[in-house]
Parts: C-alpha cells; structure tokens; sequence
C-alpha cells in the first residue's frame, strides 16, 4: 500500500546563479567561494523571514514560506545585499505561490516548476513573481511592480502574468575571476550540473515574445495583451458585428457584443491596463460597472438607474480596502 500522498500551498521561491558554470571553468575555487557566501546571504535572510531550505541543487535554491508578503520581502532583501557585497555571481529569483508534493523535506510539483521558470525568466540581479504572489502582495509592500506581459510555461494551457519587482538597474553582466565579462543568458537551467529533478522548464518559443505573430496578433502587427480565450471571443463579436451589418436587420449585435466585452475584461483586464487594480479599485469592479452603465444606455428609458449599483461597488470596494488595510 503507498503512502498518502501530502501536499501544501505554500510561497516558493527558486533562485539560481547566473553564468555559474561558466565562471566555474576559469575559476572553479574561486568561484566555489563566492557561491558559499552567497549561499550564507541565502539561508541566513530565508530563516529570519521565516522561511526554510528545500533543496540546494548545483547552483540553485529552492525555499519555502508560509507567508507570500514575507518570500518576497527575503527575495528583495537578497538582491540588495548581494548588490551591496558586489559579489561576482549575480542571482535570478522567481517567487510563486502554488500547491506542491511534499517528498520528505524537498517539494515536488507544478508550483515549484513555476517559480523555477520565472527565476529562469529574471534578469541577473532581479526578481519575477506570479499574479498569485502580485495579488497577495501589491497592497503590503511600499515597492514598485512592472506588469511584464504574459508568458506561457511549457505543459501549462493558458498564459500567465508576470510581475517584476523594482530593485534598480540590474546588473546586465558580471566578469569573473580572471577579468573576462561574461554573456548573460547562456545557461537558463537552474540547476545545470546537478542530479536531474522536476524543477526547471526549458526555454521554448512560448516563452518568449519573438515567436511567430498568429490570428490577431497577425492583423494588428503586434501581440495584444489577451489571452488565447479572450481573442477567440473577440472574433466572435467581431463576426457579430459584420453580421448585423451584412443582414440589414435593425441594430441587434451590441447585446451579445457587450457580454463578449465583459468576459473578455474580466479575464484580462489586468492585462489590458498593465494593473489589476486603480485608485484602489479592482479593474474586475470596473469593467462591472461599465457593463452595468452600457446597459443602462442600451435600453434608456429616460433614468440613469446604473448609478445605484455602480456607487455600491465603488463604496464597497473601498470599504474592502480599508479593512484589509486596517488588518
């Protein structure tokens, strides 16, 4: 009989050095030593936040934290005194909050491979974090977020959002030991060199945004920020739109256009606005209220009763804000 099998949703945070193996090659004990005290920054800032080692493969760490506000405030606090001792390996971390397998004291799953991709996704010196980490941490940590667009990991089906954290001018290449500067980006594998785990997810042309432009991207010359999903439902409005016009029947296609329109921004608004929130308000809550306003327009019958329920959502939406503030 197996054992039942013990999962948990829990904050992983994936950090690798970059241009580890390179250095390795023209200064191997130097550069061992540079990665001891960059492991010491690791493990003393992961324990202090409350947080613990998983695994220490090859060059690269995986942690754990039972608080999304406390593994990105480590992953922060990391990249700045690294920055501060000028060390010669520079780190990429990526941080997700996810549900994992729990195969002794390692983490086995899908959560962990996506904190590792977006590490592998990270500029030397900087941090990338899941909508999941975004959302929990936007409103309780004083720092700055840059929406990056949408990325597909491979063996995942729909796109998903990704943040940077603000942390200065990354460092775009470091030199090594013996004086030669080394190209970033020549070795994305987390943990190259180490036994073969479940972590790191190769590059692929999903991944990145030099991939082929397809159906609307195609027409409008550039990738748009929606998903999949999202661009399938605005051919379908579109095509709504053309039949109301070829069929002469009398306006009629802005009915079922307008529930298109609220799906899709729904789904991606955050996308759209590069936030998913403003003036403290969900962007989910606006585009509710414009769908409640257009409505109200569409069947006009002389009150703008849509100010009702609009004014609710906002007061409620920042009732919302302030107590979750207040806690």
């Amino acid at each position: 009989m197996h054992d039942r099998i013990t999962r948990k949703l829990t904050t992983i945070l994936a950090a690798d050095a970059e241009q580890f193996s390179t250095a390795m090659t023209t200064d191997e004990v130097g550069t061992y030593a540079e990665l001891q005290s960059a492991r010491d920054v690791f493990f003393k800032l992961i324990e202090r936040h409350g947080g613990r080692v998983a695994n220490t493969a090859g060059d690269g760490l995986i942690a754990d934290f039972p608080s999304v506000v406390e593994a990105v405030q480590c992953a922060i606090e990391v990249q700045q005194e690294l920055a501060a001792k000028d060390s010669a390996l520079s780190f990429r971390i990526g941080v997700n909050l996810g549900d994992v397998i729990c195969d002794g004291d390692d983490l086995i799953g899908e959560g962990v491979n996506l904190a590792a991709r977006l590490q592998t996704m990270a500029e030397p010196g900087g941090v990338l974090i899941s909508q999941q980490v975004y959302d929990h941490v936007k409103n309780k940590l004083t720092i700055g977020f840059e929406y990056l667009g949408d990325r597909r990991p491979r063996n995942l089906t729909e796109d998903i959002a990704v943040y940077r954290i603000s942390l200065g001018a990354p460092r775009p290449s470091r030199t090594n030991h013996a004086g030669r500067s080394a190209q970033v980006w020549e070795d994305p594998d987390p943990f190259s060199g180490a036994p073969k785990r479940d972590y790191a997810l190769p590059d692929t042309p999903e991944d990145t945004d030099d991939r082929p432009l397809k159906g609307l991207d195609r027409l409008f010359g550039r990738r748009l920020p929606l998903s999949d999903g999202s661009k399938k439902l605005a051919v379908v409005a579109a095509g709504l739109f053309l039949l109301d016009i070829i069929s002469g029947r009398g306006i009629w296609a802005h009915w079922p256009m307008l529930a298109l329109a609220m799906v899709i921004g729904l789904r991606d608004g955050h996308r759209i606005l590069g936030r998913s929130e403003f003036l403290g308000i969900p962007v989910k809550l606006y585009v509710i209220a414009g769908f409640l306003f257009l409505v109200n327009l569409f069947s006009w019958e002389g009150a703008l009763w849509s100010l009702w329920p609009i004014g609710g959502i906002a007061v409620f939406s920042l009732f919302k804000r302030r107590r979750s503030q207040a806690e």
